[in-house]
């Protein structure tokens, strides 16, 4: 969560780094958001770049990221699509347009903070070498019925489809690319991740 600042040794970075974030209607959040992930991923890998998702958004948000990629060429981009696509449409158009090796994201509201990469960098590179780290929240700000919701549909992608995982849906998660070669989710709406995970598992990628 954005109150729980990284602790521990920083790991050493990685060579390349795509972040992407998915954005809708977040034009009190791009300009920070972006500002945040260029003074926090020098520190994480030693080549990156920042791609903002605008999915149809209706305020100022594809002005915003248009400036953003005008003032910084080459680091930052963005990805336009011209309507609401939904949340599973705007992650599979960022990873498309990622070019490096590690890809990670997280959403565009800042509900993350973008240094916490480090650690899913740090733990990508221990020796088990995992092909997909996904982060979970310590502690959610739900109200209760969302939050028993939360449980129940963890608890059905373990029962149905073996998927032990904290935090399905926890918008803050790293790949290795050529883990997601060769995987294609259908899902545009929020099960997107869950399909995702499920068939990383199912094609043998470890998580």
């Amino acid at each position: 969560a954005r109150g729980r600042a990284m602790t521990g040794p920083i790991a050493a970075r990685v060579a390349r780094l795509s972040y992407f974030f998915p954005a809708h209607d977040e034009e009190a959040n791009i300009e920070g958001l972006v500002a945040e992930a260029l003074d926090s991923l020098p520190g994480i890998a030693e080549t990156f770049e920042v791609i903002a998702v605008n999915d149809g958004s209706r305020d100022r948000t594809q002005a915003l990221a248009d400036e953003l990629t005008a003032a910084h060429p080459g680091v930052v981009r963005a990805v336009h699509h011209p309507t609401n696509l939904g949340y599973g449409a705007a992650l599979r158009s960022g990873f498309a347009a990622s070019r490096y090796e590690l890809v990670a994201f997280t959403d565009g509201d800042r509900q993350f903070r973008v240094e916490d990469l480090g650690r899913l960098t740090e733990r990508l590179a221990a020796a088990d070498r995992p092909d997909v780290v996904v982060g979970y929240r310590i502690r959610r700000a739900d109200p209760l019925v969302r939050t028993l919701y939360a449980r129940a549909y963890r608890l059905a992608n373990r029962i149905f489809f073996g998927l032990k995982v904290t935090d399905v849906d926890c918008a803050c998660k790293l790949f290795r690319r050529e883990a997601l070669e060769d995987i294609h989710v259908e899902s545009d709406g929020a099960f997107f991740s869950a399909e995702l995970l499920i068939k990383l598992r199912a094609a043998g990628r470890t998580v």
